[in-house]
């Protein structure tokens, strides 16, 4: 007969959910124990852990790249801004500067604490007091100091010593004082303790958890979140966030304010020394000469000379103004300072480059305190600030160009005035020329007035560039952890566990253990499977037998019968990989089986080396196989009938040979054997030798229909069936799955394909016995 390999596209289809199930059900109290655990971790996890709530705030920030212009109003006010970029003031708000401000600000370097039942609770708002250090940058003592609260005296206690509010008083080489808790809510009156940590671990912790994002692209926007266990604290931290980064920007605004109203004044008092000088000088040279009119010629001459005059010292003043310019950029090494005024110069280019190169310097030294010297940041401004210098470098010299060309031509039309004015008589002369000096510095002194007043009224109405557009609010529910999400987690992670703790042990299992992994190995069909009987007994099937193995031999049995040629007789050649696997077994009990089938079936002991049949059988010790072949027996002689059933007869394998028995099978003898039997049987099984190490059965097998290669569950290496399509030796190849163990905590569930298995309990045993 031919059995042909089948193919695995029906086996190959995807587990869906009830293959999944019925695979692992068998394992219910491991999943059941993971669950109890997974549920009890979860119950002590949100017993033990601390919520944690939300705060959320909102600031406005005027970004010179996006949001809409300020008006004209706040414009005039304040006539002296720094704009801002968004994305570096993102980085500024929770710079290390500002947070450990806020550090300081609220005291959160001594937190305060009350025991609780499981774990120490914070006593942010439940502590009528809490702790200022005097120098919080060198406080020390990390030792936990009880103290309890006395409402009638306003004072503190520790260690049986009363210490009241407000004074400053030394443990432990700290010097600290009580102050009333603001944020206090009545409680009853409890034991207390705080210790002192470095402001900047807990500047450090908290920069790590403040969220500072935009609310969108085109937003100026910024989203501040913080995270924490009590949610006033959260609040606390982010409205004095916020605080001290507009604190931190008016200073920076009002500085720049400040040194551009100190140079206007330090001008001014300069010029109105000068003022003075030249009026006493008229006075008295007045008083001298007597001199009083010009005349009509002269005082059209001196208009003139005048104009020009007033001219040449304004281009003086510009020159002088670009030269203080100039050493400013040249001198400057990314250090924001006074930036000189460039009062006098109309040339927006140049005040426009100036401001640049202000904000580039401010945003520096800011970013400075909070990134490396070699941070993209810095070295990103830095080479902004080096493309800026030579523009104003070449914009100064430009300027400079044109001032003393125009000064040089107004010198000479001055030089031709003054060669008229010559004619005019020296008293007239002298005091013209003192009038016209007089003119200039007053001109000079009215416009330093002028802008004095311009800087004053900057510096009153100097406003923050950014404005808090929501104060912190925390969230009413804490954020976690959340009862519904652990609970979810514990529920499913016991099945994820489950499923991969099984999974993974089953995947890398080097045995046979599943149906499907052996139609995934090869392509030979399994034509039988049998399970695996605790009962030990060598012959467990018998005629009126309804046990769960005796129908799988039966089936095994058909599968055989309905492949059956039109010749007289079958011969059946059972082998395997290894010893152990169970062919003897298979084959006394196939051979019974086809035996109470009415079928005369006689079995071969070929397995030489290990003989077992003939034990099981109780026929052990007569002459058999090995004296045939050796010629000391005949055929008749060595055919022995059992008491299993009628039909069966066994031949042993006798005595063991002294030579390898595969030489005994190559002298032709048992060809003639097996004719012989063919005459005589119906069926002829024969019990050969594992094909690992002994080449028995490659010898037989082109003698025999077809082949039964059994398999073990749990036992059969995987390698030696990755091997199996390889071998072209053994003709027509069906597969035996044996000894198919329950999985799980079942008795009698034998899972070892898709999920898919037997159910043989005793409820259908017992019913199976009455039918």
């Amino acid at each position: 007969m031919q059995v042909t390999a089948k193919t695995n596209t029906e086996n190959k289809q995807g587990m869906n959910f009830s293959q999944l199930w019925l695979r692992h059900i068998v394992y219910w109290p491991y999943f059941l124990a993971l669950f109890v655990l997974s549920i009890a971790g979860a119950w002590l996890y949100l017993l033990y852990k601390v919520p944690v709530y939300e705060a959320n705030a909102r600031i406005l920030i005027k970004d010179e790249n996006k949001g809409a212009e300020d008006s004209k109003a706040m414009d005039f006010l304040s006539m002296i801004s720094t704009k801002k970029v968004l994305e570096n003031e993102k980085e500024v708000i929770a710079s290390k500067t500002l947070v450990y401000e806020v550090v300081k600000n609220l005291s959160l370097f001594a937190p305060i604490y009350v025991e609780g039942k499981f774990k120490p609770l914070s006593a942010y708002t439940t502590s009528p007091v809490k702790v200022e250090a005097k120098n919080p940058d060198a406080i020390k003592s990390s030792e936990e100091i009880y103290f309890t609260y006395d409402a009638n005296k306003d004072a503190t206690i520790i260690d049986n010593k009363e210490y009241p509010l407000n004074k400053w008083l030394t443990i432990n080489k700290d010097t600290f004082r009580f102050v009333k808790n603001p944020g206090y809510k009545a409680t009853k009156n409890k034991e207390y303790y705080f210790t002192f940590i470095s402001p900047k671990v807990i500047a450090e912790i908290i920069k790590g958890g403040i969220e500072v994002t935009t609310t969108s692209k085109s937003s100026t926007i910024l989203n501040l979140q913080y995270k924490d266990e009590v949610p006033q604290r959260a609040e606390d931290i982010l409205n004095e966030l916020m605080n001290a980064y507009n604190k931190a920007s008016l200073q920076d605004k009002n500085a720049l304010a400040s040194n551009t109203l100190t140079f206007v004044q330090d001008r001014l008092d300069r010029v109105a020394k000068n003022l003075d000088s030249v009026e006493n000088k008229m006075k008295v040279y007045k008083t001298n000469t007597g001199a009083i009119d010009i005349s009509t010629q002269g005082g059209l001459f001196l208009k003139n000379v005048s104009d020009n005059d007033q001219k040449l010292s304004e281009i003086n003043m510009k020159l002088a103004v670009l030269d203080q310019v100039e050493y400013y950029v040249a001198s400057k090494n990314n250090k924001a300072g006074i930036v000189p005024s460039t009062l006098g110069v109309d040339d927006p280019m140049l005040t426009r480059l100036l401001g640049l190169l202000y904000e580039a310097e401010l945003n520096y030294e800011k970013l400075k305190t909070t990134e490396g010297e070699n941070s993209p940041s810095l070295t990103s401004i830095n080479t902004q600030i080096d493309k800026i210098r030579p523009g104003i470098l070449e914009n100064i010299q430009n300027q400079r160009n044109s001032l003393e060309a125009s000064r040089r031509n107004l010198q000479t039309t001055n030089n031709t005035y003054s060669s008229v004015l010559r004619s005019i008589p020296k008293k007239e002369k002298e005091l013209v020329d003192i009038n016209r000096e007089r003119n200039i510095i007053s001109d000079i002194y009215t416009f330093l007035l002028q802008k004095r007043e311009e800087s004053v009224l900057s510096y009153a109405s100097t406003i923050p560039n950014s404005s808090i557009v929501d104060k912190a609010e925390s969230s009413i529910y804490p954020v976690s952890p959340k009862p519904v999400k652990i609970y979810l987690a514990a529920f499913l992670l016991p099945f994820i566990i489950g499923i991969g703790t099984i999974t993974i042990k089953e995947t890398f299992n080097n045995k046979i253990l599943f149906r499907h992994e052996i139609e995934e190995i090869t392509a030979y069909p399994i034509i039988g499977e049998i399970a695996y009987d605790k009962t030990k007994d060598p012959i467990p099937v018998n005629k009126n037998s309804r046990s769960f193995i005796s129908e799988q031999f039966r089936q095994l049995r058909v599968a055989l019968s309905h492949s059956k040629t039109t010749q007289e007789c079958n011969r059946i050649l059972i082998t395997s990989t290894i010893s152990g696997e169970g062919k003897s077994y298979v084959a006394l009990n196939l051979a019974s089986m086809f035996a109470m089938n009415d079928k005369k079936t006689v079995l071969l002991e070929l397995d030489l080396n290990n003989p077992s049949i003939s034990k099981n059988a109780n026929i052990a010790g007569t002459p058999g196989i090995s004296e045939y072949l050796q010629g000391k027996r005949e055929k008749e002689e060595i055919i022995k009938r059992t008491n299993i059933t009628e039909n069966l007869f066994i031949i042993p394998a006798g005595s063991l040979p002294e030579n390898h028995p595969s030489e005994l099978l190559e002298n032709g003898k048992i060809y003639g054997l097996l004719n012989y039997l063919s005459e005589i049987f119906d069926y002829i099984i024969i019990d050969t030798a594992p094909v690992s190490a002994i080449t028995d059965a490659y010898i037989l097998s082109s003698s025999c229909h077809i082949t039964l290669y059994v398999i073990r569950h749990n036992y059969t290496p995987k390698v030696y069936i990755e091997r199996l399509d390889q071998n072209n030796q053994l003709s027509n190849i069906a597969i035996v799955f044996n000894g198919i163990r329950p999985r799980g905590f079942g008795k009698h569930h034998y899972g070892y394909g898709y999920g898919y298995g037997y159910v043989y309990n005793e409820k259908l045993k017992a019913r199976a016995e009455k039918t």
